[in-house]
């Protein structure tokens, strides 16, 4: 048995080791999306592929890479040889989308294969319909660039030449990808000389004991930390905005089982995939299932293998949560996000001092890609902005921020670094009023800015959601504001594509204004019981706007700006008093469809939705007192009586409900619906 300060000593060694190769990898990758923005990881695994350490990586690109490694080891079986380099970007190999490209090197102790160190790194382009690859309507993997399966770049410590031409001859800026190529290869190469040392100082047979010794430890901690959720099934459901190429909603919905140190999520009854970018691979889905476990029940001890062992996560082959060929995939960062929104939906009520407000919600990719006739060269500018992250329990969500499920990424590209690359000028960049979600602790603000095209054209791709439906609150804490990405061309304000967020190589041309408006985090608990001296506050900083305070927060002031005690405490009575609260019938009452067109439907009265605005056909959500909204559609029928509301025998089960039971149902503010009109958010209205 190895003693105790060994093994301590070996697990940071390892992590440093990590962290080594994210230091080296910023210093020498040529391209911004790597040295500035830092969109790569870093990971090291034994020979099975199994994980060994980690650092302050992206969860959505490490966790994955174990499944890529166990592939290509099934691949290669005993031909894996010291100096190859293996390279994989495929999604239904354990990747995320074909941009993420994996290097992986084995390290060799004698004839003995001991280590993977491997990194998976975002390339600002990998060929496909539009520059950047990415795009909001692509329909099938084809379209998204070059899928490259496991396969070796470097046999033996040679190059295989002519497989990196074919890659190369795919991929716009090929000099960039060629250079951050290298940078990530000579990483992993440091990585290899630092396991030796390791190996040298401590023998073989520690480090193998250790790391067997780590992964049991950390499973053992993480099955412990599971038994304190109560033993039960919860389930949630939530919505993307549309696949890209149909207007229609895109369902998620999950059931968690949790019977003692195990937990079972199964995805069954989510959407099938669709023809659009909304699809991901099982890995991905896994992903997000451990992000938000991870977060609530261990955030601060290190991961290995065995932090996954006590989770089994399955979604149907062929659903947008485990998609099969060719289903294209760049939006997997939208699915991983909305998995974890569903997950945590329903965990809320199971730990509900533990959850927190929904975030942004989406990877926001935004692309600008062209010619830059004074430089004599093609660019991509790939920007990607962080917004607010939800309340919680303790306090407001933070603003700008990239969130749990990021990795050490920066929220938004230095203003000199784009200036200085590219034919762009940021006009302004600041953060957006009245986009954090009210709640007794508020959501953070997402980020408005506002870039100038210099070149005399380009095309113009966004890959994003929550730009319809927004992210939500908790424990009746409200929606933060959506994403919106627009232009504007001689002062009128225009979407890129018909499906908001969702665009495909929109041409811009010199002197347009891209318009990147990031999502506000949801709000925790109800506004109304918000300081209304932190209101003034936050009114003081531009976080809100008066109206919003006194809409939101029932916060009124004085001619003086300060807060006038007598009218706010009225204002909030009226707020309450008006609140749509409804009496919920027996699903047998009627004999409605429950859950059609996409969607899921809550009938009402025409008295109630003329008295609280509600639309036929518009999404609403049914607000707890503890626990995350549950969205559905409006469906407006005479045959409800006034002050009751038919919610449908599975919606009931959902959220704990029975016959007679008064339920707050609240219209739910949908992005971006028309061009021109500004709210006082900075958003589109």
């Amino acid at each position: 048995m190895v003693d105790p300060i060994t093994i301590e000593v070996i697990q940071e060694r390892l992590i440093s080791i990590v962290r080594e190769m994210r230091a080296t990898l910023a210093h020498v990758a040529h391209s911004s999306v790597l040295y500035e923005a830092r969109d790569f990881s870093c990971i090291i695994m034994n020979a099975k592929g199994e994980a060994v350490a980690q650092s302050a990586d992206n969860p959505g690109h490490i966790i994955p890479l174990p499944v890529s490694v166990r592939v290509a080891i099934d691949r290669f079986g005993d031909d894996i040889n010291p100096g190859d380099v293996i390279i994989i970007n495929d999604p239904y190999s354990g990747g995320t989308h074909l941009n993420d490209v994996a290097i992986v090197v084995p390290v060799f102790i004698g004839d003995e294969l001991v280590m993977f160190p491997a990194i998976r790194a975002h390339w600002a382009d990998v060929g496909g319909m539009t520059p950047g690859s990415l795009s909001g309507t692509a329909t099938e993997i084809f379209q998204e660039g070059v899928r490259i399966p496991p396969i070796k770049i470097y046999d033996r410590g040679e190059p295989v030449t002519g497989v990196m031409d074919i890659i190369f001859s795919n991929m716009r800026i090929e000099s960039e990808r060629r250079g951050d190529l290298q940078a990530m290869i000579e990483t992993c190469r440091t990585a290899e000389v630092r396991i030796k040392e390791l190996v040298e100082k401590f023998s073989l047979g520690v480090l193998h004991e250790t790391s067997s010794f780590l992964m049991d430890r950390t499973e053992a901690r993480m099955r412990r930390l599971i038994g304190d959720i109560p033993d039960g099934s919860y389930t949630f459901e939530d919505y993307l905005d549309a696949s890209g190429n149909s207007e229609d909603p895109v369902l998620l919905r999950t059931c968690i089982t949790v019977n003692g140190g195990d937990i079972a999520v199964d995805f069954t009854g989510s959407s099938a995939q669709v023809q659009g970018p909304i699809n991901a691979s099982l890995a991905v889905t896994t992903t997000s299932v451990f992000c938000i476990l991870k977060t609530v029940l261990d955030p601060d001890n290190p991961i290995n293998h065995g932090s996954f062992r006590p989770i089994t996560v399955t979604a149907p082959h062929g659903s947008i949560l485990n998609a099969r060929f060719p289903a294209p995939c760049g939006g997997f960062a939208e699915i991983r996000r909305r998995a974890q929104s569903v997950v945590m939906g329903a965990l809320s009520r199971a730990l509900p001092d533990d959850i927190a407000g929904d975030v942004k919600g989406s990877a926001n990719h935004c692309y600008v890609g062209g010619y830059d006739e004074p430089s004599d060269k093609h660019f991509i500018f790939y920007e990607y902005p962080a917004g607010g992250t939800g309340g919680y329990l303790e306090r407001n969500g933070s603003s700008a921020f990239r969130s749990f499920d990021e990795g050490d990424f920066s929220s938004i590209q230095p203003v000199e670094s784009i200036e200085n690359e590219y034919p762009i000028v940021i006009e302004s960049c600041s953060l957006r009023t009245d986009s954090g979600g009210a709640g007794k602790h508020r959501g953070g603000l997402g980020i408005v800015r506002e870039a100038r095209l210099l070149a005399s054209e380009a095309s113009f791709s966004i890959l994003s959601d929550r730009c319809i439906l927004p992210p939500f609150g908790l424990h009746g804490g409200m929606s933060g504001a959506p994403n919106s990405f627009t232009y504007r061309r001689d002062g009128v304000e225009r979407h890129p594509g018909t499906i908001p967020g969702k665009a495909t190589g929109k041409k811009v041309v010199a002197d347009d204004i891209i318009i990147m408006r990031s999502a506000g985090g949801g709000g925790y608990g109800d506004g109304l019981a918000h300081d209304p001296e932190a209101i003034r506050n936050d009114v003081s900083l531009g976080y809100i706007t008066a109206g919003r305070a006194r809409r939101d927060y029932g916060v009124v002031f004085d001619a003086n700006g300060d807060v006038d005690e007598t009218a706010t405490g009225k204002e909030r009575e009226k707020i309450r008093a008006g609140r749509c609260m409804l009496t919920v019938l027996a699903p047998e009452a009627q004999d409605f469809e429950e859950y059609g067109a996409g969607r899921r439907w809550v009938t009402l009265s025409p008295a109630d939705a003329e008295r609280h605005g509600f639309v036929d056909g518009n999404p609403l959500e049914i607000v707890l007192e503890v626990g995350a909204p549950l969205r559905a559609w409006t469906r407006i029928s005479a045959d409800v009586p006034a002050g009751s509301t038919w919610i449908g025998k599975e919606g009931n089960a959902m959220l704990g409900l029975s016959q007679n039971d008064t339920v707050w149902i609240r219209a739910l503010p949908v992005g971006a619906p028309e061009i021109g009109e500004q709210d006082n958010r900075g958003a589109v209205a």
